[in-house]
């Protein structure tokens, strides 16, 4: 399974701002709202996004400073422009200024829909992990890297977070050391070095998310790897 494609959403009118975010969350899609060029820029480092939908005419830096901005710093991520301009040097300035798509307001929500699709495809950004997964009373929420258990919200670091999401993703099956080495770690070869690394974080994960529970959720398979699952 894969994670459910988060689209950072850079609009000042915030009409269609909420408007937009109501509109994707409702097909499927997790959506980050920021009203200014800064706060768009500071969002798409901060956090992974699969898309960008940038309004032109935000108030300075305007949409095409920050996709310049973004460009030149060597982010890939896609970029839907979103302008009341639509003269044909509008058009072609902005796609030359980095974008990868364009849309002139007013526009039809099914063609905003069509338009994520398509960059979607292109940039390898779809995606089928369900935006909430759950187990017994453990819930992570890919939207906004929370996790909650019984009712209570979790404190995890990015690592545990990415660890946990991992062992959702494989719910039931053993994940080994390798395997989280090579997706999570993102390091490659049969006997990695990371071995202690993973225990500790393992470790720290289950201090958080089973330590104060009755019911284990996170278990160790001796000299495999680890399990989520709920205890027979």
């Amino acid at each position: 399974m894969k994670e459910a494609p988060r689209i950072l959403v850079v609009e000042d009118e915030k009409k269609l701002a909420s408007a937009l975010k109501r509109g994707l969350e409702a097909n499927d899609y997790c959506v980050s709202v920021v009203h200014t060029g800064v706060e768009g820029f500071v969002q798409a480092y901060q956090q992974p996004f699969a898309l960008l939908i940038l309004d032109v005419m935000i108030p300075a830096p305007d949409g095409l400073e920050i996709l310049r901005s973004f460009r030149h710093h060597d982010l890939k991520t896609p970029v839907l422009l979103l302008t009341a301009k639509d003269s044909v040097d509008d058009r072609v300035f902005g796609l030359d200024s980095g974008a990868d798509d364009y849309l002139t307001k007013p526009f039809a929500f099914p063609e905003l829909l069509a338009r994520i699709r398509a960059l979607l495809r292109r940039g390898d950004g779809s995606s089928d992990l369900p935006t909430k997964m759950r187990l017994a009373d453990l819930e992570i929420n890919v939207c906004d890297r929370s996790v909650v258990r019984r009712g209570k919200k979790l404190t995890l670091t990015l690592r545990e977070y990415e660890l946990l999401k991992y062992l959702f993703q494989y719910q039931g099956r053993i994940v080994s050391r390798e395997m989280l080495a090579r997706d999570v770690w993102k390091e490659t070869g049969r006997h990695t070095p990371l071995d202690n690394v993973i225990n500790v974080h393992m470790a720290h994960l289950r201090d958080k998310v089973d330590d104060r529970f009755d019911q284990k959720l996170v278990h160790t398979v001796r000299g495999v790897g680890f399990i989520l699952r709920e205890e027979n």
